[in-house]
């Protein structure tokens, strides 16, 4: 027999909250250099996301619009893939964006 017990259940005061964990975290060098490094990167997920989001698709649509699977969206989202220009182009121009670099 399997349960999964609930979150009333489990005493979340000793927690770390996310600012904390972060501030700390961030306080290493290393670790600093890394979150920087891929600060673009989340940036641009944000971004297509964001977009995506702002003309009500799902990962499915945009996937069909573009001529792309749900699937290759979806790594994409999650940052597990390199894309092309030409894939971020064509992802932008569905979703009346542009690639721009700044």
């Amino acid at each position: 027999m399997c349960y999964i017990e609930t979150m009333s259940k489990i005493d979340t005061s000793k927690f770390t909250k996310w600012p904390d964990f972060k501030k700390e975290i961030l306080s290493n060098p290393k670790v600093k250099k890394e979150y920087d490094a891929l600060e673009a990167e989340y940036a641009l997920i944000d971004s297509l996301i964001s977009a995506r989001l702002s003309k009500k698709m799902t990962q499915a649509e945009l996937a069909e619009k573009t001529g792309l699977k749900q699937a290759a969206i979806a790594r994409l989202e999650g940052g597990d893939s390199n894309p092309t220009f030409a894939t971020l182009t064509k992802i932008a121009k569905v979703l009346d964006k542009k690639v721009v670099l700044a």
